[in-house]
């Protein structure tokens, strides 16, 4: 227990030291994508929410020309995309893959038209087999380090016992394997490369460089530690104890959540959480395997077991807690994220278990002290808590494909500014793409004071599509400006705006613009 300890005080070290740092989001883009502009930029650039490292960056041209001579520079949380100086008029596709501080990729692409819009091949979409193969891998990772490791620490320090210990063997060798292809495929992603290229030495390389190079070799180091328990050796139950430390600290160094702001907080609820997920489902296989041969020390056990089970899942429901609220953020996530969506399936999954394990706790352990028929029935119960269990590792592994809710940057409405010598009209849409929009209009004396208007209207227009003008009645709202809700703008182009604010009676000022609406 000192060596966890020395562990959680670590990982607080290293939390307090440590930047924050998080699953980077695109925060703008110059010029924006859906832009049409008479002549090519000479940069495409990039900003993001925390510091990247570039992936893969392609340029594709208004010919459908894949080009390898766009330059690429970083400087912080800012990538700039040189363009060439040849590139010929139509519609042009930059496509980043970035690299947040968490070892997570960032994907998008950018479109823009140099002159009129045309028609261009848009870059290939990612291989769906690579995504399988992730998927699965972290699924493997997982029954390595919670089935395994926690499976061999529940022999060693639990049962005193090595019996039943088939499944968390084969769990570990699952595991092994599973950290090193985990790393492979990481590379291969954050590179956007295809399965074939993981024979070469690039997504190796750029995999090792992220936090979880370092973090697959622990886990995997822990795995190792455990099978070498599973021997008669002096050392295997310190090197039991060692395993399941490594399992937290491997959770702890990568991810969404061990690098969530504050570190101090996340990392060690992530360590503490993935050794109370180790202890209590690494326990499970063991537990089948020994109820279904009842000795006499199998009742102690279980005893035992139940009550150090007990604040063990109090700490793992808190940290589970703690983190849902750092990543989610408001509780209205929880449904309208994926990563909500995720989290509310693994919570009901986890409901199931804590009830299958209160009815063992209360119901079946008691009566097997009375009768031993009672086994069977313990054993479907604990068998049905592994089945919850392996849905929990295939639903958790799906959040390796979907930032949490507080990465999300919300959209920055598009706006413009109309003035002339009597007026200056501030002009915001939300989100400023095809579709259904919001404005709110600040109306403005040319001193750049307050207008008090009695009313105003808002004209959208689409000449080039034949759409007439549009006229909407805005409403003042208690904030002072005016607006007006879920205006339907069907197409993407240069829309015509106009506005009408009736002063007095007799006076109205009259103010126009184009807006730039862009695809959804």
């Amino acid at each position: 227990m000192r060596l966890l300890a020395a562990l959680v005080t670590l990982l607080i070290l290293v939390g307090t030291t440590t930047g924050a740092s998080a699953h980077a989001a695109l925060i703008s883009v110059e010029p924006a994508s859906g832009s049409i502009l008479a002549s090519a930029p000479k940069a495409v650039e990039f900003r993001f929410s925390e510091a990247v490292t570039p992936g893969a960056i392609r340029l594709i041209d208004g010919a459908g020309r894949a080009r390898d001579d766009a330059r690429v520079t970083t400087s912080g949380e800012s990538i700039s995309v040189a363009i060439p100086a040849d590139l010929p008029q139509g519609t042009a596709v930059v496509s980043y893959r970035v690299i947040s501080q968490d070892g997570h990729p960032v994907a998008g692409s950018v479109i823009f038209s140099v002159g009129a819009p045309t028609a261009t091949q848009p870059l290939p979409d990612a291989d769906g087999r690579l995504d399988v193969l992730i998927w699965l891998s972290r699924i493997g990772l997982y029954l390595g380090l919670f089935v395994g490791v926690g499976g061999v620490f529940f022999g060693r320090w639990m049962a005193w016992s090595m019996m039943g210990m088939g499944v968390p063997r084969a769990a570990l060798l699952i595991g092994i394997p599973s950290a090193i292809v985990s790393l492979g495929v990481l590379g291969l992603d954050l590179l956007g490369l295809p399965l074939a290229a993981v024979v070469t030495t690039a997504p190796w390389r750029i995999a090792f460089a992220t936090s979880a190079g370092p973090a697959s070799l622990v886990a995997a180091m822990a795995m190792l530690l455990a099978l070498m328990a599973l021997s008669r050796a002096w050392y295997a139950r310190v090197f039991a104890a060692i395993a399941l430390g490594g399992v937290g600290l491997s959770l702890a160094m990568t991810g969404h959540a061990a690098t969530a702001s504050p570190e101090v907080l996340t990392r060690p609820a992530i360590f503490i959480h993935g050794l109370a997920v180790a202890f209590w489902i690494g326990a499970l296989a063991p537990l089948a395997a020994l109820v279904s041969k009842p000795t006499p020390t199998m009742l102690p056990l279980l005893n035992r077991f139940s009550r150090i089970a007990i604040p063990v899942v109090v700490a793992l429901a808190l940290t589970g807690l703690t983190l849902a609220i750092v990543q989610l953020e408001r509780p209205s996530a929880l449904i309208e994220t994926t990563y909500g969506l995720i989290l509310s399936v693994k919570l009901a999954l986890v409901l199931s278990l804590l009830v299958l394990a209160a009815l063992n706790r209360y119901r079946w352990t008691p009566a097997l002290a009375k009768n031993r028929g009672a086994a069977s029935a313990l054993k479907r119960s604990i068998l049905l808590e592994c089945g919850a269990a392996l849905g929990i590792f295939a639903v958790v592994a799906g959040w390796r494909f979907t930032p949490p809710p507080r990465t999300i940057v919300p959209e920055t409405p598009l706006a413009i500014h109309i003035h002339s010598d009597k007026a200056m009209f501030q002009v915001l849409v939300s989100p400023g793409k095809a579709g259904m929009d919001d404005f709110v209009l600040q109306l403005m004396t040319g001193e750049a004071t307050p207008l008090k208007a009695k009313e105003a209207t808002l004209t959208l227009s689409l000449p080039e599509r034949g759409i007439e003008p549009m006229e909407r009645d805005a409403e003042l709202g208690p904030d002072g400006y005016w607006h007006v809700r879920k205006v339907e703008l069907p197409f993407v182009g240069r829309w015509h705006v106009r506005i009408d604010a009736l002063v007095t009676d007799f006076e109205k000022i009259t103010l126009e613009d184009d807006l730039d609406v862009t695809p959804p």
